[in-house]
């Protein structure tokens, strides 16, 4: 953005791979900014700049050229009603709020996505992503590339793709991704996870994969879906196929409601190809859309005990240095999202592992002095989650369980309870995730922490 003492009714902007440029169409005045929650108490009504392009307000209006000074016409976009609430409603912090309305962020995927009242003797398809038809035939290998909490879900959405739709997957750090890319292979599919759509490592991991393979033969030309939290964006601008996560503007850095999104879009795509290469029977698809339908429901009906019971378990941890957070199968990434969020936060030296993995090496951390969080819901690995956690408590650690609260084993095993409503295992990252967020939050409100802007850290990554 510049400004000069001898135009001082102009504003220039220019953006040259840099973060998003976003222009505001008020009542008689005009807004620029690098995201749009800082200009939505102003208006609702938005141009994004793309890659090497300029604009000059005035008073009179806005003219927008690229770098050959070329003239471009763009209409200004009206943001929806979803994107554009941004007060924290009665909530203490932006972060609280957005929890809470996670059941909310289920019901809109659920209804954007999914048939509802859909049945296994009905010979249709339940799920309508809107992709191309050319997207799906001939899928033999899936990469995934994403930072952060969207590599998190990208490790979820890893699991589904291969139980449910028997399709290999890889997940890629889009930092590491860059220099190292994995060899060609024929017939993949690029997934792109990022909430804003401008985080520059994503971008620049989709954008070499694209340049790698252009004028490679034709088995070997790249599908690019994008996963994001915002249509307007560059994500959205460089792939043929996108799944909007129907999340809203989320204002708190670490995020939560967007966390959920994503892992909602990758229940949809799962199902939509299990259903397309019949790598499920219609009776099991049914079942996990049942569930699905009835997961909001159950998330409101807990989560205001869940937050009261954690709320007081945080008092006990206002001087606690480390956090170990353990998980397997599924939830092994729910582990690792839970201690991101209380490093994130509360500035707590946190470390999430798979529970198999802890006498390789981790268990010599554990003392009274370090807390052991163990994601134990019932399903496949459920014993051997207990086992480790046994192992865990026999050296003294504290021991906080993510568990159902009618379990016996949990009752008697655990030292602190985080509970969660029964689901099937497929689907219970939608419901593990929760406690653990309000237990980062919980901790750092307690520690007198700024919950929306913790130090250090952006919203969005637009930089490497």
């Amino acid at each position: 953005m510049l400004i000069c003492v001898d135009y001082p009714d102009e504003i220039v902007l220019a953006r040259q791979d840099s973060a998003p440029l976003v222009i505001g169409f008020g009542q008689g005045e005009f807004l620029c900014a690098s995201d749009i929650p800082a200009i939505l108490p102003h208006t609702h009504a938005i141009v994004t700049l793309e890659n090497r392009e300029m604009a000059i307000l005035t008073p009179l209006g806005v003219e927008i050229c690229n770098f050959q000074g070329d003239r471009l016409r763009k209409q200004p976009h009206i943001l929806s009603g979803s994107a554009i609430v941004t007060d924290k409603q009665g909530f203490r912090h932006f972060m609280l709020k957005e929890i809470y309305e996670q059941p909310g962020v289920v019901r809109n995927c659920l209804d954007a996505y999914i048939s509802s009242n859909w049945t296994a003797d009905q010979a249709t398809n339940p799920i309508h992503l809107g992709l191309a038809d050319e997207f799906y035939p001939d899928i033999e290998n899936i990469q995934i590339v994403a930072c952060g909490t969207s590599w998190h879900a990208s490790l979820v959405g890893k699991y589904l793709l291969e139980q449910l739709a028997g399709i290999p997957t890889q997940v890629h750090y889009a930092s590491e991704f860059r220099y190292a890319p994995p060899p060609l292979t024929p017939h993949t599919l690029l997934i792109g996870v990022t909430q804003s759509g401008e985080t520059a490592d994503t971008i620049s991991a989709i954008a070499m994969e694209q340049e790698r393979r252009a004028n490679k033969p034709a088995q070997f030309h790249l599908r690019c879906l994008g996963i994001t939290n915002r249509l307007q964006s560059t994500l959205a601008r460089m792939v043929d196929n996108l799944i909007d996560t129907q999340a809203g503007i989320e204002i708190g850095v670490a995020a939560t409601k967007t966390f959920m999104a994503q892992l909602m879009a990758f229940y949809c795509l799962s199902l939509d190809l299990a259903y397309r290469r019949q790598t499920l029977t219609l009776s099991q698809i049914e079942r996990i859309i049942t569930q699905l339908h009835h997961l909001p429901g159950q998330m409101e009906s807990v989560l205001p005990t869940q937050e009261q019971q954690i709320e007081t378990l945080a008092h006990g941890f206002s001087e606690t240095q480390d956090f170990i957070f353990v998980g397997r199968g599924i939830n092994f990434p729910i582990a690792l999202e839970g201690a991101l969020k209380l490093k994130e936060i509360s500035y707590i030296h946190a470390e999430g592992y798979p529970a198999g993995e802890m006498k390789h090496g981790p268990i010599a951390l554990l003392d009274e002095k370090v807390p052991v969080v163990a994601i134990a819901v019932p399903g496949s690995v459920y014993e051997k989650v207990i086992s480790n956690a046994q192992e865990a408590k026999a050296r003294d650690a504290r021991l906080i369980g993510v568990a159902s609260p009618q379990d016996p084993h949990a009752m008697e095993i655990f030292d602190d309870l985080l509970p969660v409503p029964e689901v099937d295992e497929v689907l219970s990252p939608l419901l593990t995730v929760i406690p653990l967020q309000f237990l980062a939050y919980h901790i750092a409100a307690r520690r007198g922490l700024d919950v929306d802007q913790p130090r250090n850290l952006a919203k969005s990554v637009t930089v490497e």
